[in-house]
């Protein structure tokens, strides 16, 4: 499934708590992230495809603060 960064980048800072985990994925990842292709990458930064996938649905709250 490819995500826009900013949802990652996002989900880093909810889920995974590491503020700089999360500006050094903002830094490096590409505008659109395949989760398949870039599983490793996501990796580097807490994140498991997964896990990421499963909260998919939930994202939006993320925005709402």
């Amino acid at each position: 499934m490819e995500l826009d960064k900013d949802t990652i980048v996002n989900f880093i800072k909810e889920h995974v708590g590491d503020e700089g985990k999360a500006e050094e994925a903002d830094r490096e990842l590409p505008e659109k992230v395949d989760t398949d292709k870039d599983a490793g990458l996501l990796g580097r930064f807490g994140v498991d495809p997964k896990d990421l996938l499963g909260k998919v649905g939930d994202l939006g709250n993320l925005f709402k603060r």
